[in-house]
Formats: C-alpha cells, structure tokens, sequence
C-alpha cells in the first residue's frame, strides 16, 4: 500500500504544480495586493458598482489562492505523516493519511477543472435564462425547477445572485426568467449548462396521472464589459414600459417601471422588471441586451470560421434529462454521467455534472483542433 501511497502522492503534487503554474500563483498575490490597495481607499463606495466588483474579484482571488495553499501544506503534511506512520508500524495513523490523501485527491481535481476554463469571455460573470419550451403547463413548470436548481447551486457556493425578470406562466411555473450570478468563471463554468434540458415525469397537472415529457432551455450569456465596445445606436432601441406582473399576473407594483427592450435590427426582446425603478430595470435590460449582441458577434465570427475550415458546430442541443418515472435518473447525455438521486440534482447539487461538462468540452476542442 505504501507503494501506492507514494504514486498517488507524486501524481497529485505534479497535478498542484500544474495548477499553480496556470493560476500564476505569484501574479496573483500581485494582484491582491494591489487590490487590497486599492480597497483601502477612503473614497472606494462612491462608485458602488466599480467598488462591487473590486471587493468582489479580490474576494475571489483570495479564497484560490488560500485553496492552493492549503491544498500544499495538506499534501506536505500527509507525506509527513505517512512517513512516520509507516516508519512506527502505525496502522490507524497509516490508514487516515490514506484518507485524508483520497481527500486531497477530490479537491484537486476539483481545482484542476477551473484551470480548463481558460475561453476568451470563461473568466466572466454569466447572465442565466430559462424558458419553457414544449410541454405546456409543465414544462413551465419544469423551467421553475431549473431556475431553483441554478439559484440554489449559487447559494451552495455563496455565489450571489441577482433575478433581472419572471414571466409567470398562467396555471403554474414560468414562461422564462434572467438571472446573472455575480462571481468571476461564472459564464466559464455555466456555460457548459446550456441547451434544451428534458423532464419525464407523471404530471401532477393531469388528473389521469398520465406520464408527461416536457423541456426547457438554458440560455448562459457572459456580462459584457467596456472593453467589448458593445455600443447600440439609440435609434436602434425601442424601449416599452408596463407594470411589473407576479405569479397569476397580478400587479405587484403601481408604477410603470417594468422595462421592455427591443433590438430594432435584429428584433432581440428582453425585459427586466425586478429593480426598484424604471431607470435600474433600463439600465439592467441594456446589460442584458448587450451580453446577446456579443454572444451574436461571436456566433457569427464563430460560423465564419466554420465555413474557412468547412465543418458545421457537431455539439448537440438537447443536454440533460431528468427522469423521475418510472424510474430515477438524471443523465448528462454528452458526457454519460449519471445520477439516481434526482432530488439532490433539482436542489443544487450540479458540481459533477458541471464538471464532466467542462471536460467533456476540453476534449471536444482538442478533438475539432485536431
């Protein structure tokens, strides 16, 4: 077993030497003190959205580094002890360094997916939307499921989160739904999440209690930033305004400050409703607006390519299925993964599924690099 032991610990320190190397660990303590500089401005809060992000990137940055370096003081620690375990003849000592090493093995491979996520925009914060596609009243109803699912892996992760609009749907559920989730790699590690998810389940909307199949589409978008240049003439904006709607459309607001915003060129239609103002959900709706020109540009860039090296997208659309009868099952059907436990996949427990993704993804691209 020592043997073993000794393999397994070679592997995961050249694994954290990898990892250190492409997190530049030394530029990222640069980084934080510069930040933490930059924090300490008696002046940082009078501009609240520039502080936000400052506090926020510097948060971030901190808790990888501190998972870097505890990871290597672990991995320093249970070399140690196993040494001296072993020396002692100290059988109990010897089996928890095994098991704290099969620990250190879950956290860095962990930590080795971030380092995939290296695409032009992965790195950004992600704008989420939900839409009910077929199925009728449960795939509304379904595309409420997977609204949860995403808010509740973000509060898993203490990621915050900010809903943009709900539109209700009329018995139950929701027509669709933007979301953004407020951390660095967010739209990296989302993004993976993206296409036509399946339901199969008895509905509990039909009263013969017939098996139902519906479906709904995840839409994740990068939040575009000011070095995007992603400036939208104001003749080509038509702007809408209309009281803010709940659940069985009753008005929740006596004010018109919901914001309906339509791309004139390319008759893409968002709208936000959830800000306290009119002026919040214009400015929430513009932000929205631009992330889908972007993700636009870079479909058309992207089919550019394509057509110089003469080959079409090969990722299919339809990604996931969730089946809770006859039998429970979610299926990641790209990577194979697969789970019995539906109910903690619907509460947020997406990490593994998430991460398969993202290698599943790597692979693709060195298959299509190829």
């Amino acid at each position: 077993m020592a043997a073993d032991f000794s393999v397994v610990l070679d592997e995961l320190n050249t694994t954290l030497k990898s990892i250190e190397a492409v997190l530049r660990i030394d530029d990222m303590r640069n980084e934080i003190a510069d930040l933490e500089q930059q924090a300490a401005a008696p002046d940082l809060w009078n501009d609240v959205e520039a502080a936000q992000a400052l506090t926020s990137r510097l948060s971030y940055l901190q808790g990888d580094l501190r998972r870097v370096e505890e990871l290597r003081s672990r991995l320093d620690d249970v070399a140690l002890m196993h040494e001296m375990a072993e020396e002692e003849g100290d059988e109990a000592t010897t089996a928890e360094t095994e098991r704290e090493l099969t620990s250190i093995r879950a956290v860095i491979d962990e930590l080795e997916v971030r380092t995939l996520l290296n695409g032009e925009y992965d790195s950004r914060e992600a704008l989420v939307t939900i839409r009910s596609e077929a199925g009728g009243v449960d795939a509304a109803d379904f595309a409420e499921m997977l609204m949860r699912m995403y808010l509740r892996w973000a509060e898993r992760h203490k990621y915050p989160t900010e809903v943009y609009d709900v539109s209700y749907a009329e018995e139950a559920g929701i027509k669709s739904a933007t979301f953004a989730v407020k951390v660095p790699y967010a739209y990296g590690t989302l993004s993976v999440e993206q296409g036509t998810h399946r339901l199969v389940r008895i509905s509990p909307f039909d009263n013969q209690g017939r098996r139902q199949t519906s479906f709904a589409g995840v839409e994740v978008l990068p939040v575009v930033e000011q070095t995007d240049h992603v400036d939208i003439p104001e003749n080509e904006i038509r702007v809408d305004v209309f009281r803010s709607s709940g659940p069985g459309g009753q008005s929740v607001n006596t004010t018109d400050s919901a914001v309906r915003m339509t791309h004139i060129p390319t008759g893409i239609v968002v709208s936000c409703q959830n800000e306290k103002s009119q002026i919040q959900n214009r400015a929430a709706a513009l932000r929205v607006l631009q992330a889908r020109l972007l993700v636009v540009r870079q479909a058309e860039q992207r089919a550019e390519m394509d057509a110089l090296k003469g080959e079409g997208s090969s990722w299919g659309n339809q990604m996931r299925s969730y089946v809770l009868h006859p039998y429970q099952m979610v299926k990641d059907l790209r990577t194979e993964h697969e789970t019995g436990n539906t109910a903690s996949v619907l509460d947020g427990e997406i990490d593994a599924f998430i991460e398969s993704g993202i290698r599943w993804r790597r692979q693709q691209e060195t298959v299509d690099a190829g």
